[in-house]
């Protein structure tokens, strides 16, 4: 494969790599990355200790998470079943063509992360956007993590008062702001003040089962429903065409895990791109899999009277829910300090690069620091949490955010990777590849408009 010519104003702003820690920035759980080597090739055996198997693990273990209890509601935004799985298949295409991209980007400029592969071919200003936009999603995703536990809260602590849920009258401590803060304050400030975070395995096992056992029991609930769920208006075709890109935030959040691919990527025994097209795409399927499952059995169950969160659309009595609630809550408990410390590794990277100080240099003030940003932090994320009870809308927000990751940054590396290498390809492969760099730059935009635009002026105009 052709070297790229990367750009050499990488590190003209600030000190060096070092800077941020951002070699360590967004590593999925159970990498284990060899050192980066300017000799290495693709082909390397010792590159990396990970197997295809074992790649397709972790890429799918990225991409499911939380996000899945929304896709119900996307399927009712959509307007049915056919158009949920035609829009679906539809971006597969796009969310596979960008992981495959961004492997070639950093296999052609050495480097292994998602923000410093875009550093290198796009420059400095597009990898400093890139590390705001990381840090600005996860924030986001943190606010919805928060929300999702006060949801299933609100939904545990009803049964086990034996009252109706959101009763009015009821007493202080079952109130959902002072719930979701003790929750907070109990377990996930803890977490997430350490510098380091070696829990991120057990974070992993916690998210995959959870996952498959919510999907298992949406499926299983419309399979044999009880008798005291009624669905509501079941669509079977779009409202308009702008309803149909109204779902699209949601399915780029859950398909999001193009931030942690290019460390797996890199942490393959043969990194190679014909390999990882396999592993990507068999990796998608098994993701498809299990967001269909869940959409369509969730929206066939509710029809057009799904809660966004599609777990609160069931009995607070129904115990096998009741554990999938469960389960949720200690999937996010245990993946908010890991968004965080992402959120925060990006904070620090810009901070040093701005005071152009490399992370030896300033070890003293590293601890003060890291406590505020996390205080900080943690504050802003429950009180917007707090007072943002629609995870509609933060889904959607941070699903535009998704798409930029998705699509506007392997775009752009794609773009700038073809125009370095112009002369060594042939015309119709340049152009070919070109346009479909502008093609998912175009896409991306489009969807990070239109969401920005939904959230603040339908808001202003309600």
């Amino acid at each position: 494969m052709a070297q790229v010519s990367i750009n050499s104003d990488y590190c003209e702003w600030g000190p060096s790599s070092d800077a941020g820690e951002r070699a360590r920035l967004l590593q999925s759980p159970c990498v284990d990355m060899a050192p980066k080597s300017e000799e290495g090739t693709s082909g390397d055996p010792d590159g990396g200790t990970t197997s295809t198997l074992g790649a397709i693990f972790i890429v799918v273990n990225a991409c499911l998470g939380a996000g899945l209890l929304n896709f119900p509601a996307a399927f009712s935004t959509a307007g049915g079943v056919a158009a949920g799985i035609t829009l679906q298949m539809g971006m597969l295409v796009f969310i596979i063509s960008g992981l495959v991209i961004l492997a070639y980007c950093s296999q052609a400029s050495n480097e292994r992360t998602y923000q410093e592969v875009v550093w290198a071919v796009c420059g400095k200003l597009t990898g400093v956007l890139c590390e705001v936009a990381i840090a600005v999603y996860t924030f986001g995703t943190c606010i919805a993590f928060l929300i999702i536990i006060g949801d299933q809260q609100d939904k545990i602590i009803a049964v086990m008062a034996k009252e109706p849920e959101g009763a009015s009258g009821s007493p202080w401590y079952m109130d959902r702001k002072f719930t979701i803060s003790l929750t907070a304050f109990l377990f996930i400030l803890p977490l997430s003040i350490p510098k380091e975070i070696g829990f991120q395995k057990y974070a992993s096992f916690l998210s995959v089962v959870g996952t498959w056992y919510v999907t298992a029991i949406i499926i299983i609930k419309y399979i044999w429903p009880d008798k005291e769920m009624h669905p509501g208006n079941i669509l079977t075709r779009p409202v308009s065409w702008m309803a149909v890109f109204n779902a699209m935030p949601t399915i780029c959040f859950g398909f999001q895990c193009h931030v942690s691919s290019v460390p797996v990527f890199n942490s393959m025994r043969q990194p190679e791109i014909r390999t990882w097209g396999g592993v990507v795409t068999a990796a998608m399927v098994i993701a498809l899999a299990v967001y269909m499952g869940t959409g369509i059995c969730g929206f066939l169950t509710f029809g057009a009277a799904v809660d966004p969160d599609v777990l609160r659309s069931y009995p607070s009595e129904d115990v096998a829910v009741a554990v999938a609630r469960a389960f949720i809550i200690l999937s996010v408990l245990t993946s908010y300090p890991i968004l965080h410390f992402c959120g925060r590794a990006v904070v620090e990277g810009l901070w040093l690069r701005y005071k152009g100080m490399p992370v030896e240099e300033d070890v003293g003030r590293e601890r003060r620091r890291r406590v505020l940003q996390t205080l900080v932090w943690f504050l802003l994320t429950l009180l917007l949490a707090l007072f943002i009870p629609d995870i509609g809308k933060v889904i959607s927000v941070i699903g535009g955010l998704a798409a930029c990751f998705i699509f506007i940054f392997p775009g752009l590396c794609l773009i700038q990777a073809k125009l370095s290498e112009m002369e060594e390809v042939k015309p119709a492969s340049w152009w070919a590849l070109v346009s479909y760099g502008v093609l998912l730059v175009t896409l991306g935009a489009f969807i990070f408009g239109q969401t920005t635009a939904n959230a603040i002026f339908v808001d202003l105009l309600a």
